[in-house]
């Protein structure tokens, strides 16, 4: 007999397989309910898999630090390898891994010492001022000139097209960082995990409802159309006590089905974004390469495999946001955008070789208005909210199945989280994530930055 869910998930991608996972490791039995047909289908296998840690924040500073040792430890995390009491491993088909490779910022000559530094300081992330020399020396052709504020390319008069004498005079290399080549295989390995826990996938399956309990005052499942036979049929009640939020670009869709968006300070909305590959310069691969946020041309970038380069968008002023409705969405590459990113990135990278045709494709973020996620409770008792995650949120998967899985173990034993809320702490690192850094009704932070990249 199938043990009925204490948990319901809504969402198979990176993070919602990593809630379900730490749930269900606190013995909550999990019910995943995803409309695509496998884990990490949605916006998870178009991420750029970054690992990085400059965050306006000091809690998504030490949420991403934490992290990173999630992925340095990601086959004992998926219990890909024998436990350390000797238990058997699970079986997975692969497993994902981080390729370590530095980050750069550029500096310019008046640049204010980045706020995201003190926050290193405190927690001990390794970074260091370099000068412009260490990246010119190496064996990658660097422009290394001062070109922005970026510009559209029908703006052919911008001095950003032009030749400027002013360079860079320093360089913020940021150690620890890389990124993960697979995303949707990172999701895959959470998923397996998760189903030798005992969790329960029900995919191709949608949420057209969430139910209440009688009073109203509590979640008490949900109503799903679809699957497969012996699974969940058209119309089908899951009941539970517990239900989270994770379906990225349909987050939104599911908080107005729960009827909890009127003490929302903070959303989310469907954001159309392109990532692109292009052969990379000569010198630029996974040994002697680097990952670059790169706000003066408008782009960040690092190695792909194949001895190529992937690059995306940091959302400069002059582009515009293309919100969108997440079941109905463009989803070939611009050739306009295309060719704007290929551009921009070849003021900093003249080697860059753009191919004759376009190479990329087109995913989808759940941007909030500060670029900062949600992980919080909801103004219904049992209905939770880990949404959000406005593109930069696939490398705290692993800490924020974590941190969602202790603000709920709090708030079912009854502590007021919208009064107080929790500080999480790492088992890693031992670093306190402050969880009102991810309040719903949290207020704008007007030294916030727009910190996307991937």
């Amino acid at each position: 007999m199938v043990t009925p869910p204490n948990a319901i998930v809504i969402g198979a991608g990176v993070i919602g397989c990593s809630v379900a996972l730490e749930l269900s490791r606190r013995n909550h039995p999990v019910t995943v309910v995803d409309s695509l047909p496998a884990a990490g289908y949605g916006s998870t296998s178009s991420s750029s898999g970054i690992i990085r840690f400059h965050y306006s924040t000091e809690a998504g500073v030490a949420m991403a630090w934490e992290g990173r040792h999630y992925w340095r430890n990601w086959a004992a995390h998926v219990r890909a390898e024998p436990g350390p009491d000797g238990s058997p491993p699970i079986e997975h088909e692969a497993v994902a891994a981080m390729v370590e490779v530095p980050m750069y910022m550029f500096l310019g000559p008046d640049a204010e010492r980045p706020i995201f530094l003190d926050h290193f300081d405190k927690i001990g992330i390794p970074y260091e001022v370099q000068p412009r020399s260490a990246l010119e020396s190496g064996a990658v052709n660097l422009d290394l000139r001062m070109f922005g504020p970026p510009a559209r390319l029908e703006d052919d008069g911008n001095p950003f097209w032009g030749e400027p004498e002013d360079r860079f005079e320093d360089l913020l290399w940021m150690g620890g960082a890389g990124y993960v080549p697979d995303p949707q295989l990172a999701a895959q390995n959470l998923c397996t995990a998760a189903m030798a826990e005992g969790v329960e996938f029900l995919f191709n399956t949608k949420v057209v409802a969430v139910n209440r309990s009688a009073d109203g005052d509590r979640v008490s499942g949900v109503t799903v159309v679809g699957g497969t036979a012996g699974g969940s049929g058209d119309g089908r009640m899951i009941s539970a006590p517990i239900v989270v939020n994770v379906a990225g670009p349909h987050s939104s869709i599911v908080n107005e089905l729960a009827g909890v968006t009127g003490d929302m300070v903070r959303s989310g909305r469907a954001l159309r974004r392109e990532v692109y590959i292009a052969p990379a310069p000569a010198g630029f691969d996974e040994r002697s390469g680097f990952q670059a946020a790169d706000l003066d041309v408008g782009v960040y970038f690092r190695p792909e495999s194949g001895g190529n380069i992937m690059v995306g968008s940091v959302e400069p002023e002059c582009d515009e946001l293309v919100w969108v409705d997440p079941d109905d969405f463009d989803e070939t590459v611009t050739e306009d955008e295309f060719q704007l990113a290929m551009m921009r990135t070849a003021r900093r990278l003249p080697e860059l070789g753009i191919p004759r045709s376009k190479r990329g494709l087109v995913a989808l973020y759940d941007a909030t208005e500060d670029w900062t996620p949600i992980y919080d409770r909801s103004s219904l008792d049992g209905f939770y909210m880990a949404c959000g995650s406005s593109g930069n949120q696939f490398k705290n998967a692993a800490v924020a199945g974590h941190l969602m899985a202790e603000l709920i173990d709090a708030v079912e034993s009854g502590h007021d989280q919208d009064g107080d809320p929790i500080k999480v702490t790492g088992v890693h690192t031992g670093l306190e994530i402050d969880t009102a850094t991810f309040s719903r009704r949290r207020e704008v932070d007007v030294n916030a930055a727009n910190t996307v990249l991937g």
